[in-house]
């Protein structure tokens, strides 16, 4: 199953308007995507397409989550979504 490594941006971390531009970004693939924190057995990773849970993620500025997908297209796909994790969108 390809998996991706990406670290949070946003200085609010995973919470509000990033986890909503991410959730969305998520549902809008043909794939079932999930994330968790670095560390944490895959079996306990969360929808990525979540709002509710990307916020109980807790994921903070500078911590590291896995990506997970399966499917055709789930390498770009999460190409794409660590992308959205990786920019600070309380910048812009």
């Amino acid at each position: 199953m390809p998996e991706r490594t990406a670290t949070i941006a946003s200085r609010v971390g995973l919470h509000a308007r990033p986890a909503a531009i991410f959730a969305e970004a998520a549902g809008e693939l043909d794939l079932e995507v999930t994330i968790a924190r670095q560390g944490e057995p895959a079996d306990e990773a969360m929808d990525a397409a979540s709002i509710l849970s990307l916020m109980s993620l807790g994921a903070a500025q500078g911590d590291v989550v896995v990506l997970r997908a399966e499917g055709t297209g789930a390498d770009e796909a999460l190409d794409k979504l660590v992308k959205i994790l990786e920019t600070d969108h309380d910048a812009e």
